[in-house]
């Protein structure tokens, strides 16, 4: 789903000087709170001046990473609001509430493609498809719960039950992450091995929690939404306990 840029609220509030190619100018708190609920993730540069450290590097990569829009805040006032004091980059996410600081200041190096990698790594969205970067990101989130979506791509019911995940994730912002794993590339059997599971056992539905390294299965049945939201309700209401499985390790990552 393409989100977009703009709304009419900021094109009211934007820099009247704009073009198509410059970035979108926050000029005030609201044109900054409508700017960063217009969609999933997006990123905001809190700069002095365009002269600053880092600002020509966050527009290279935010042409480079296009599925994240950006924009240009500096206006102290706003900076305030939104608890940065000094030039940062933040990246700001729907699906736990999240802003991720880059504090230009704090950061030893700053160019481009280490830009686009911050960019890429914080990318976690309602429905994040898991791979070796994206990892990075949903295990650094505060939210450790993660309701996996095991499902091979290509198969007839894989854009169909990415899209329910996608409707249903918003009802659980902050409490679990809705991960979707692509049981078609090799890669990733180890997650499915994790559940005791093969690519050929799929679609399944499994809740992990990076916290205490449990994990549940969603019994063998339909991958409808109802089915998935009382999985997810009766784990946060602890009645899942007696299907856990205890993992021998600790892990960084499925």
């Amino acid at each position: 789903m393409l989100f977009p840029l703009l709304f009419p609220l900021l094109l009211s509030t934007a820099s009247a000087t704009e073009t198509d190619s410059a970035p979108l100018r926050l000029g005030d708190l609201k044109a900054a709170e409508a700017f960063i609920d217009s969609a999933e993730v997006v990123v905001v540069g809190f700069f002095e001046s365009e002269e600053s450290r880092g600002y020509k590097e966050l527009l290279d990569s935010t042409k480079r990473v296009t599925t994240v829009p950006g924009a240009i805040c500096m206006d102290k006032e706003v900076w305030a609001e939104l608890g940065v004091s000094s030039d940062t980059i933040a990246i700001f996410r729907k699906a736990d509430n999240s802003q991720e600081n880059l504090v230009l200041s704090e950061a030893k190096k700053v160019d481009a493609d280490g830009l686009v990698n911050f960019l890429t790594i914080n990318e976690v969205r309602y429905v994040t498809e898991y791979n070796q970067v994206t990892a990075v990101g949903l295990f650094n989130s505060e939210v450790k719960v993660h309701l996996l979506l095991m499902v091979n791509r290509g198969t007839k019911e894989f854009t169909q039950l990415k899209e329910q995940l996608a409707a249903l994730a918003p009802e659980f912002t902050g409490k679990l992450l809705f991960v979707l794993i692509n049981g078609a590339v090799k890669s990733n059997l180890r997650s499915l091995g994790y559940f005791g599971l093969t690519s050929g056992d799929l679609p399944r539905v499994g809740i992990y929690d990076g916290g205490s390294d449990m994990k549940w299965l969603l019994p063998q049945g339909p991958v409808s939404s109802e089915r998935v939201r009382s999985f997810c309700h009766a784990f946060l209401k602890g009645e899942l306990k007696a299907e856990k499985q205890a993992g021998a390790q600790a892990k960084s990552e499925l």
